[in-house]
């Protein structure tokens, strides 16, 4: 595969994990730097805060898992979770700007290893840390590295 096809190929996947439903819905927008990576950066709006008036759990945990679907796809091939374990470290709220970064730090045989951190994009705090799971299925979206 040649270099031209192999850019147009990353932009091939990048276009269709930017269409993920849920991630528009959130307002994430995400970006996949090279094949194994994902930024996703999503502001928080005040319907997104819990009871205490802080950013909810569960939209903490959505970023982390939109990043996390972003990377472990980005290579073309479908990709399904199969365990996730966050840990939140510091709370944020309303208005936040947050970042998860994902990147693949384990690959063997069919399944594969991510760290994903979630930051306060303007401070640099980390808020949340996850490692997590996937399995790749021997089914590409994206046609192209099937012998790899």
């Amino acid at each position: 595969m040649g270099k031209n096809d192999s850019s147009q190929r990353h932009e091939a996947i990048t276009r269709y994990i930017q269409a993920d439903p849920f991630a528009a819905q959130l307002g994430a927008t995400v970006e996949i730097p090279a094949p194994g990576q994902s930024r996703v950066f999503l502001t928080v709006s005040r319907e997104m805060a819990n009871f205490h008036g802080l950013t909810h759990g569960g939209v903490i945990f959505a970023l982390s898992d939109i990043a996390f679907a972003a990377a472990s796809n980005s290579f073309g091939q479908t990709a399904l979770a199969l365990n996730v374990a966050i840990n939140f470290l510091r709370a944020s709220r309303p208005g936040d700007r947050l970042v998860a970064e994902a990147r693949e730090v384990h690959a063997g045989g069919r399944t594969a290893v991510y760290d994903i951190e979630v930051k306060n994009a303007e401070t640099g705090e980390v808020i949340a840390r996850s490692q997590d799971l996937v399995y790749r299925k021997k089914e590409w979206f994206i046609p192209g590295d099937e012998g790899l």
